[in-house]
């Protein structure tokens, strides 16, 4: 129960702010629609691979989940700036538990997020099909990737620093080094062996196999971000207990 109302209390701080909640929806389709209207515009021999409809959707879904990261990172360090946390501290919830009040609210919101691009996207040619909602399930490891990292940034940093690194340099992470606007094997050398070895080139691949069908590609790109999502979840925990102990 008493997870259940600090989840519940952490929805409701989301939905106060409805202009960033909006922006957060919105701006990955935003993205979608002027990707996809400047590669109809050029000649078809040479259009992009990449920003077809059918692979450029997955990897808009993926990306725009960077931004549940700002959510994430900006609650919980608010939250810390307040006496409202000094006397969370004194309740009976635990440090696994306070992480997982702020993740549940923010997961719906991810799914939603991805869930109004693929309607988008629809009328923009993609074909409707079994896969798609598969493919929101596919989504779910990165999204708890991602909040998980603001959360452990969140705990760790202040607000403003947080809505820099979370806003700024994550963003630029997840787009550079996740295949969605260039084939990093292009690049090749370090550049595709340091985006190997993030999760964020991984969550796309899986995101356009299951897209494609392609059902026996999707687990080996799906395990490092799994192995991810449970590290940063267990990290945030771990760093959360720590600076209780320390307030307490």
């Amino acid at each position: 129960m008493r997870l259940t109302a600090f989840a519940s209390r952490n929805t409701k701080e989301i939905l106060r702010d409805p202009l960033t909640f909006c922006f957060g929806l919105g701006f990955p389709v935003v993205l979608l629609l002027l990707l996809s209207a400047i590669n109809s515009a050029i000649p078809e021999q040479a259009q992009m691979t990449m920003f077809n409809i059918d692979k450029l959707t997955p990897g808009i879904t993926v990306f725009g989940m960077s931004f549940i990261s700002l959510f994430s990172s900006m609650l919980i360090a608010k939250d810390r700036t307040t006496s409202f946390m000094m006397r969370l501290f004194t309740s009976p919830l635990k440090a696994h538990e306070f992480i997982i009040g702020y993740t549940l609210p923010l997961l719906p919101m991810a799914i939603l997020q991805s869930a109004v691009c693929v309607v988008v996207a629809f009328f923009l040619g993609l074909d409707v099909s079994v896969n798609i909602l598969l493919m929101l399930a596919v989504n779910i490891p990165i999204a708890v990737v991602f909040i998980s990292l603001g959360l452990l940034l969140g705990t760790l940093l202040n607000e403003k620093a947080v809505g820099g690194i979370c806003g700024a340099l994550l963003t630029n992470l997840s787009a550079w080094f996740s295949n969605i606007w260039f084939d990093t094997a292009m690049v090749g050398g370090w550049f595709k062996s340091f985006a190997n070895a993030l999760p964020f080139a991984h969550a796309v691949n899986a995101a356009r196999d299951t897209i494609s069908g392609n059902y026996s590609d999707i687990m080996p790109e799906l395990l490092p971000v799994c192995g991810y999502a449970v590290v940063l979840l267990v990290l945030a925990a771990v760093v959360f207990s720590v600076m209780m102990k320390r307030n307490k």
